[in-house]
């Protein structure tokens, strides 16, 4: 959802929220059920949402979310960063729409007491790191360092490292056309009573989805103005709508 509403967006910030967890109050009933002992005979308390508790990602997510949620069309929001995009709209440059959009995120910021680090900020850019991708005017891309490790992994000597090497190739599936059915072979080495062993076919696909990968293509954005079709497709291993 954070990537498909800034289809059309042509300027992008990222507001990146200073130590997320600790802007959010524990509830006072809840702080003496943080204490914790030290060995000097100290008992101390959390005052703040802890880092690490089991909860707190599930807590803090919807607490931005949810206050952002009159700007969601211009500002997302993903744990502990602020994805704001924007376009030429009504006279408007969108560097002017961009400047309206940030001064409204801030307000929401300092109405409620949220911090930016902003060290890690960007602001009026032509492209943005999100979630893991780098988003712009004309489409979406792959992360450029996540393809070069993938693409620079040697060939793998047991299932441990294929197991870390499909899960690195797997996380930028999106940018390999027909990526499951083309490392079926791989994914069947990992399986329990496997008896296979690497052969010149493992070699060849593990060098084609490289390949795939080292050539990925700038995906663009759906365009909610227009007409959506779903086409689904069936095998015998794998189900998937593209």
């Amino acid at each position: 959802m954070v990537l498909d509403s800034m289809s059309g967006s042509t300027t992008y910030s990222v507001i990146s929220l200073m130590d997320g967890f600790y802007q959010i109050l524990m509830r006072k009933d809840d702080v003496s059920l943080t204490a914790v002992s030290t060995p000097s005979g100290m008992l101390w308390e959390w005052l703040v949402m802890p880092q690490g508790h089991k909860n707190a990602p599930a807590t803090f997510n919807p607490i931005v979310s949810n206050l952002l949620r009159p700007y969601r069309n211009f500002a997302p929001s993903y744990f502990d960063d602020i994805f704001i995009h924007s376009r030429a709209v009504g006279g408007m440059t969108d560097v002017e729409m961009h400047i309206q959009h940030l001064l409204k995120a801030f307000e929401v910021m300092r109405e409620n007491k949220l911090y930016a680090n902003l060290k890690k900020c960007i602001f009026c850019a032509p492209e943005i790191p999100v979630l893991g991708s780098y988003v712009s005017r004309d489409g979406v891309r792959a992360d450029p360092e996540k393809v070069a490790t993938a693409c620079a992994w040697p060939t793998p000597q047991d299932q441990k490292q294929l197991r870390q090497w499909l899960g690195l190739a797997t996380y930028l599936y999106h940018y390999s056309k027909n990526f499951a059915q083309t490392v079926r072979p791989l994914s069947q080495l990992l399986k329990a009573d496997a008896t296979t062993t690497w052969s010149s076919q493992h070699q060849t696909v593990f060098d084609a989805v490289k390949t795939s990968l080292s050539t990925a293509p700038i995906l663009m954005l759906p365009g909610h103005s227009k007409p959506f079709h779903v086409v689904c497709d069936a095998s015998d291993f794998a189900i998937v709508a593209p």
